[in-house]
């Protein structure tokens, strides 16, 4: 297991913050030289440590403005057709297997209430395994970033 100390933590807390930073924009805010800040980088990818860079879309701009969740419960027989089909319905963003009442979460995005009812009464309702379907529409988020803990 690699080690973290205090200064791969402020690195890790400034991407997190803003993946999209610069070496040296990053070096020059958390007060160390660029080469450093650049090869600890690098060695907390190599490590695992930093899986990968991404960004987060503002899906309302995009017209995406209706997100559900639905739980669904299958046929065990036929979880991998289930998972598969799940993703080629456009608007499907994730798919969660769980614990609880439902065997799977599926996370999805659409324009509009009517474009989702369509997903799920026409699509997700017609896949094969799939025996029965419970959808939360999301009316609001709110987000909060999670600090990294200070290392012990």
């Amino acid at each position: 297991m690699y080690k973290i100390d205090d200064l791969d933590l402020k690195i890790l807390e400034e991407l997190s913050n803003d993946a999209s930073i610069s070496v040296p924009r990053l070096s020059r805010k958390i007060n160390i030289n660029a080469s450093v800040v650049y090869s600890r980088i690098k060695r907390l990818v190599k490590r695992g440590i930093i899986r990968k860079f991404t960004i987060l879309m503002n899906d309302e701009a995009l017209g995406f403005n209706v997100k559900a969740l639905t739980g669904i419960n299958m046929d065990s027989k036929l979880r991998d057709n289930v998972l598969s089909e799940l993703f080629n319905i456009p608007g499907v963003t994730e798919v969660s297997e769980v614990t609880g009442r439902f065997d799977i979460l599926v996370t999805m995005n659409s324009h509009s209430l009517d474009e989702m009812h369509q997903l799920i009464s026409e699509r997700v309702g017609r896949i094969e395994g799939v025996q029965k379907t419970e959808t939360f529409i999301e009316m609001r988020k709110t987000t909060r970033e999670i600090p990294i803990p200070p290392k012990e």
